[in-house]
């Protein structure tokens, strides 16, 4: 390895392991913004969010990449460019497409990372991490009673305490309500004080009740009135809560697996042709279901290359029979199959458009698997060269370009792989647009680049300015009299 390569790559790595951490934790923070509430007082352990956090992290490195990849670029040929080492490297006779070598080298072994990451790591990392979401998520808040106000999480109970201690084990004055019979407010329980703890690894919770007494209703036979009303006084009772809905459970992962960001590529291309094939019999088994409702058949004789047309019977109303009666029940035996074929039509079309979306939302994270490794490349060509242009480092104009192009990126991918979606381009179009977009910007920034261009210079628009205005608007000469 050469000094000026070493010098280019050591100039990157600092730049681009910085910016990555930055977008893994602006991406993750997000995730947390958009999850707050299904994370929190659930009473999960420290580890148990440190291995939500770490499996979306992982998932969050295809993402993160390409912008890390644009904005350390701009860093440091924005850096070289400003301290004048650029300059000399040139001055020395090194090409700028020489300089660009070594961290285009590095970016390529990034795509190729990127892409067997996304194909072979992402698909079990993502069904462990959207598993244990699901199961926070379906989990129930921690149990907290809180003062002056009913819980009503346990299961069939309604439980209010006036004042908890500080040890969060003694209770004052409790009042439950016991709605597991579903009949109303028939069974209440009032206690001076109280006590609540757990047992067996906190799957159950003990209620010791001091002091109080028990009221309850009692229907008759035929549950239409109260027949007695029943009052127990107690010095002490216990009441055994189940608390297995408020673990954290583990939902089998085979329930995960059809997801399509659960397969890799072979699953993928293997369920895209299943879905394609089952299109076409869903189409082809039209033709053999419509044949209930049609009285003639068109059919055609592949010899002869004529129509025939079979029928069960000859219509009356083509004999011109003079029963109104048999014309009028034609009438409308033709219109009730004519319904009946189109709510046929329509609920087939529906499924086979179904099986088709679905195949292109598939074929569509197919082709991204690809699309976000390349876009790599992409931003290495954008960021390098506009990087030498603007001889600018830092984290303030390299952040704004990298922001603004990468936003320009995203709108493009979104829309094309929308388009793709619902048909009307075609799938590699729609999934390759934004690339190829920003390919043809960073080769105009190369050139440019490579020319020594002053593109990005506020003088050279203001004098091209002072030129078009002096041309169109030539300044009136004064004539002095005198």
């Amino acid at each position: 390895m050469k000094k000026i390569d070493k010098l280019v790559l050591t100039s990157f790595m600092g730049p681009f392991l910085l910016t990555f951490s930055v977008v893994i934790f602006i991406f993750l923070l997000q995730f947390i913004l958009n999850y707050f509430e299904d994370l929190v007082g659930k009473g999960l352990g420290f580890f148990t969010y440190v291995e939500l956090l770490s499996y979306f992290s992982i998932i969050l490195i295809p993402v993160a990449l390409p912008l890390a990849v644009l904005l350390s670029s701009l860093i440091t040929f924005g850096n070289l460019g400003e301290h004048y080492e650029l300059t000399a490297i040139k001055s020395s006779g090194v090409s700028l497409l020489r300089v660009l070598r070594p961290i285009f080298i590095l970016t390529l072994f990034i795509a190729f990372g990127d892409m067997y990451f996304s194909d072979k790591i992402l698909p079990k990392v993502s069904i462990k991490a959207f598993r244990l979401l699901y199961d926070i998520k379906t989990k129930k808040a921690s149990l907290n009673l809180k003062e002056g106000s009913f819980y009503n999480d346990l299961p069939g109970f309604s439980i209010k305490v006036n004042k908890k201690f500080p040890d969060h084990q003694t209770l004052k004055e409790l009042i439950i309500y016991d709605h597991s019979k579903n009949n109303g407010n028939t069974d209440v329980t009032l206690a001076d004080s109280g006590k609540m703890y757990t047992l067996f690894k906190d799957n159950y919770l003990i209620l010791e009740l001091f002091n109080g007494c028990i009221y309850q209703e009692q229907y008759d036979n035929q549950g239409t009135g109260v027949d007695k009303y029943i009052r127990n006084r107690f010095k002490q009772s216990k009441i055994v809560f189940n608390l297995s809905s408020f673990s954290l459970g583990k939902t089998p992962e085979e329930l995960f697996s059809s997801s399509k960001v659960m397969k890799t590529v072979s699953q993928l291309s293997d369920t895209v042709k299943a879905m394609k094939k089952e299109a076409v019999n869903l189409q082809k088994n039209i033709l053999v279901t419509a044949n209930q409702f049609y009285s003639f058949h068109q059919k055609k004789d592949l010899k002869s290359k004529t129509i025939l047309f079979k029928s069960t019977y000859i219509d009356s109303i083509i004999k011109r029979k003079k029963n109104i009666y048999e014309s009028i029940n034609i009438y409308n035996r033709a219109a009730g199959q004519a319904k009946s074929m189109k709510d046929h039509l329509r609920v087939n079309g529906e499924q086979i458009n179904a099986v088709i979306s679905q195949s292109r939302d598939y074929e569509v994270e197919r082709w991204k698997r690809y699309t976000d490794a390349v876009a790599c490349l992409v931003m290495f060509f954008i960021g390098a060269p506009l990087g030498a242009i603007i001889k600018k480092g830092g984290l303030g104009m390299p952040v704004l370009v990298s922001i603004l192009f990468f936003i320009f990126y995203y709108v493009l991918t979104s829309n094309g792989t929308k388009l793709a979606n619902e048909g009307y381009v075609n799938m590699i179009v729609g999934n390759w647009l934004s690339n190829a977009v920003l390919f043809v910007i960073g080769i105009f920034f190369l050139v440019k680049a490579k020319d020594d261009s002053r593109l990005l210079e506020a003088d050279v628009y203001r004098i091209a300015f002072d030129k078009f205005k002096k041309r169109f608007f030539p300044e009136k000469k004064k004539v002095v009299l005198l």
